[in-house]
Formats: structure tokens, C-alpha cells, sequence
């Protein structure tokens, strides 16, 4: 869907504001508050406006953002367990230089957690491999669950699954962490892709903890959970480890970022854990692990802001 900007820029800001009027709470159940909304980041206002439409379409897993133009893995690109002397070298300095990125972002304001719940569901899985499920909507949320998760890693390190295009092609600093940060990029290729599944077990085998965003692509600020892709669940139920769904949920803080919105604080809801059933089949457990996390994400999201949780339709 194309829109001219100003269109776009006046029924978003028409429908955030009304949206304010109906939940004048912080906690909003929709979408972030901002102080102007006449000042807002454009590009911002037109993704909310494009997830209004997919929700609307029922499009739950597709991207909204303008990624970059990719291109696919090569066979041997990607040392997914970091086997080699300069893989662990290059992962060692760059996760150093990501906690301190962390830590800044934390002093600075642009990443508040406000609150963290059910940190005892991480010791219970602490000495196993574990998948972890995640709602995705910021590029910083990732950094919020290793700052919290921290304690309750091997060796203090979270694996992430992520698209490909991210490790192939995503400039900047962030494409360098989407490179080097023990990052499980997924591949197009056959070949490359059971190089990706045969590492994921390997690590869940370990014990290390893998980071899986179930609901695949990335929706800005978006507070409800998505329905979730069977992916996540078909590595847990392969390697036998339980899946630790976690639910971000979030509300406006006093503080304006610099696209025009109010910082967020985040409440890391961290929920038990999900174990296979050992008397049902592999594609009975799949169906079961992804039905348990939706429905424990839903609870969480209904209670924090007291809303039943309904899509556009």
C-alpha cells in the first residue's frame, strides 16, 4: 500500500490521538503517546500505519520495514558455532563492545526496563539448553533480554536466530552485530540451511540458550502478540529442550525520543517454561509448544493492560 506522506502523517496522528483519548493511561493497549504528534518521525507514522493495514489483512508475519536489498548465504559463509580461532577472536571483542553499547543505551535513557518478572523460570532452566521465544518490536529488545537473561547464560551469551539479509547485507553498526554477535542467520539455501539446523542443535545439545522471535518479522511498538511460526518450536521439539516464552510489555515513559514518540519502559515478563511430551509425536509437540506460548503470551499482554486481546479486522 503507497500513501502520500501528508495523507499518511494526518490519519495517523488523527488516529493516534484518539486513541489517547480512549486509553489516557500509560499503558496503553495500542500504540505509544507522544507529546506532538505533528513533530513525529514520518517514517514512523507511515509503519504504523502499514501494520494497521497488515493486522487488518491478517499479514502477522510479514516484514513492515524497509529492509536493505539482500543477498543469499553461501555454503561456509557463516561459522555458525564459531569453530574458528578468528570467529571467536572477532565474537569475543565485538559481544565486549555490545555490552558496553548496552550499558550506554541504559544510562542514556533510550532503553528502560523498568521491571522484571519471573526470573526464577530462567533458574529452572539454567543448566539446559533452552529456546527462547521473544515479541518482536525494537531493535533494542534483544539488548533488553541479554541484559536481564545475563545471569542465567553459558558463559554469559544468548545465541540469535535472524534473517538472512541481516548477516548478508544490513550496513552499519548494527549489520557488524548482526554479523558477530552469535548470530544463527537463517538461510534460502538448502545446503546452508542444514549447516544452520545441524549448529542450532549442536548448541542446544550444550546447553546454551538460542533466541527465537517466533512471530518473525520486527513491528514497531506493536503491543499485542502475533500468532507465531512453527520454527521455534520444531528446533525445541528436535534437540528436546524446553521453549522459556518471554512478553515484553511496555509503557510510555516522561521522556521523548528523536523520532517524536515517548521512550518506552519495558516490563520483562519472563513465563515457565514448556517441555515436550514424550507420548505425543514430533508434529503433535510442535503444535502444543506453539499453542502453550501464544496462549501464555496472550494472559500476560491481557492482564498488563487490562484489555482482551482482538485484532482489526
Amino acid at each position: 500500500m503507497t500513501l502520500h506522506a501528508t495523507t499518511t502523517h494526518k490519519r495517523i496522528t488523527q488516529f493516534t490521538m484518539q486513541q489517547c483519548e480512549t486509553n489516557s493511561v500509560s499503558k496503553r493497549p495500542v500504540w505509544i503517546g507522544s507529546p506532538d504528534f505533528s513533530k513525529c518521525a514520518p517514517d514512523r507514522l507511515a509503519i504504523i500505519e502499514k501494520i494497521k493495514d497488515y493486522e487488518k489483512k491478517g499479514w502477522f508475519s510479514k516484514d513492515v520495514e524497509d529492509d536493505p536489498p539482500t543477498r543469499p548465504l553461501k555454503p561456509g559463509e557463516c561459522d555458525y558455532t564459531k569453530k574458528k580461532l578468528s570467529s571467536k577472536i572477532c565474537t569475543a571483542f565485538v559481544n565486549f563492545f555490545a555490552i558496553r553499547f548496552i550499558y550506554s543505551l541504559i544510562k542514556k535513557n533510550q532503553l528502560i526496563i523498568k521491571d522484571v518478572k519471573g526470573l526464577e523460570n530462567m533458574e529452572a532452566v539454567r543448566r539446559t539448553g533452552a529456546i527462547i521465544t521473544c515479541n518482536h518490536f525494537n531493535a533494542f529488545d534483544n539488548f533488553a533480554l541479554h541484559k536481564v537473561l545475563r545471569p542465567y547464560l553459558r558463559k554469559g551469551i544468548i545465541w540469535k536466530v535472524i534473517r538472512e539479509g541481516n548477516y548478508t547485507s544490513f550496513p552499519g553498526l548494527y549489520g557488524w552485530f548482526f554479523r558477530n554477535c552469535n548470530t544463527l542467520p537463517l538461510a534460502s539455501s538448502f545446503s546452508v540451511m542444514k549447516e544452520f539446523l545441524s549448529a542450532t542443535d549442536t548448541l542446544l545439545r550444550k546447553g546454551e540458550k538460542v533466541l527465537v522471535y517466533a512471530e518473525q518479522g520486527m513491528w514497531w511498538n506493536y503491543r499485542k502478540p502475533r500468532p507465531l511460526a512453527s520454527g521455534a518450536f520444531k528446533f525445541a521439539v528436535k534437540s528436546n529442550v524446553p521453549v522459556v516464552p518471554i512478553f515484553i510489555t511496555m509503557q510510555d515513559s516522561n521522556l521523548v525520543g528523536a523520532d517524536g514518540f515517548y521512550i518506552q519502559e519495558y516490563t520483562v515478563n519472563i513465563l515457565k517454561p514448556i517441555y515436550p511430551d514424550s507420548s505425543l509425536s514430533d508434529k503433535e509437540n510442535i503444535e502444543l509448544l506453539r499453542n502453550k506460548n501464544y496462549e501464555a503470551w496472550k494472559q500476560v499482554y491481557e492482564e498488563f493492560y487490562g484489555v482482551p486481546l482482538s485484532y482489526e479486522d
